[in-house]
């Protein structure tokens, strides 16, 4: 037997152990579905949610997490959480709830690495800000879950995207972790047109509630508020927005003070609730807690006026870079950064099915903060770096 042998039958012994030790809910690697056959990856060593994971990693867009910023921007502190620590923090929780969950690791590692891919510059406010731009060109709803799976998919490659698993993609198009009920469960045996009418759906009505198809993907969208919420509140105390005492009575009661008391007190009781069960669930009361924390952050946090002083430049930096390239595609003015940058080298499919407004909106999307304040400089506003910060 030779080397590749050799490690393909690991590979076959590593996925029928899987059928021993993991979950009965859970999602086997060997019940991976993707769009397209790859003879690398059914010949290969690796298994199949490990290699998207790889894939993800490996991907442009990936590298970019380390300059987008999570909740607060243009803010010079070096211990503010960025959207690549956010990330981590996610895959780590969901992992460790996995495990005791006795579920699929890697494809829960895939997801929460890939989950925010598609996020604009400047967190929920660039999102906002795109969306409308987006809309009032007649290019539709911009959706930052919608794009990572765009990206990964449709973009990464220069268009040849990077064939990921549909439970991949449907536990990064299903991460929200904005709508976040008590309990989840999976919503099985969907298809890619299943999927794709999803996201269809998801466009045309952003409040439409999409589960995941896995049970690894429910713990990843349920993880991904474990990793925000406490973590939000320290970095608001670091910034001196508000104090650790004004946690609301009731939250520090149920839950603690702290992010680590937070994450690790929500760990516990999602675990204790969901072990042994076809879905992930909190208990009523710790249920209660999270949804009184997300509105105190809401309110205190994400609302507040304190650091919201320099959006109205970048609202109005996202109209006049989404115009000025808007223009650069009508009138092939091939020296634009969106042709240099972005277009050049990308394949036909992706540039005969594309519509300008989307080309722009996939573009900025995809720009890092810095990028995007350079973009500014470069083309629109002088001194746009100095002037953000006084």
């Amino acid at each position: 037997m030779n080397k590749k042998q050799l490690l393909f039958e690991i590979k076959k012994d590593l996925d029928k152990s899987e059928e021993a030790m993991l979950s009965p809910w859970s999602c086997l690697s060997s019940h991976a579905i993707r769009k397209y056959e790859d003879e690398k990856i059914i010949t290969g060593h690796r298994q199949n949610f490990s290699v998207d994971t790889d894939r993800i990693i490996h991907s442009l867009a990936y590298s970019r997490y380390i300059d987008k910023t999570q909740v607060f921007y243009l803010i010079k502190n070096d211990h503010i959480t960025h959207r690549v620590l956010h990330v981590q923090l996610v895959s780590k929780i969901a992992r460790t709830i996995g495990r005791l969950l006795k579920l699929n690791e890697d494809l829960i590692e895939a997801i929460a690495l890939g989950h925010d891919i598609g996020h604009t510059p400047f967190g929920h406010d660039g999102e906002k800000f795109l969306s409308i731009l987006s809309e009032s060109h007649n290019g539709g709803t911009f959706l930052h879950s919608i794009q990572s799976v765009r990206f990964l998919q449709d973009i990464e490659r220069k268009g040849r995207g990077w064939n990921l698993t549909l439970q991949v993609l449907d536990g990064i198009f299903c991460h929200d972790g904005e709508l976040l009920p008590q309990s989840l469960t999976p919503q099985k045996d969907k298809t890619f047109l299943i999927f794709e009418e999803e996201m269809r759906q998801k466009e045309e009505n952003p409040s439409l509630d999409i589960r995941p198809m896995t049970l690894e993907g429910c713990v990843v969208r349920m993880s991904d508020t474990i990793s925000y919420i406490g973590r939000d509140i320290e970095d608001a105390i670091r910034l001196g927005l508000i104090k650790r005492e004004n946690i609301p009575n009731e939250c520090k009661k149920a839950l603690g003070d702290t992010n680590g008391n937070i994450v690790y007190t929500l760990v516990e009781d999602l675990v204790a609730n969901s072990i042994n069960k076809p879905y992930v669930c909190f208990s009523s009361e710790v249920g209660e807690a999270i949804r009184t924390l997300k509105q105190f952050n809401q309110e205190n946090i994400y609302q507040n006026k304190n650091i919201k002083k320099q959006t109205h430049k970048i609202k109005l930096m996202f109209e006049l870079l989404f115009e000025k390239y808007l223009k650069d595609l009508k009138t092939e003015n091939q020296a634009s950064d969106i042709f240099e940058g972005f277009l050049e080298g990308m394949s036909n499919e992706y540039k005969e099915n594309t519509i300008p407004v989307k080309i722009v909106r996939d573009f900025i999307a995809g720009m890092t903060d810095d990028y995007f304040l350079s973009q500014c400089y470069d083309n629109i506003i002088p001194n746009v770096r100095s002037s953000l910060f006084n």
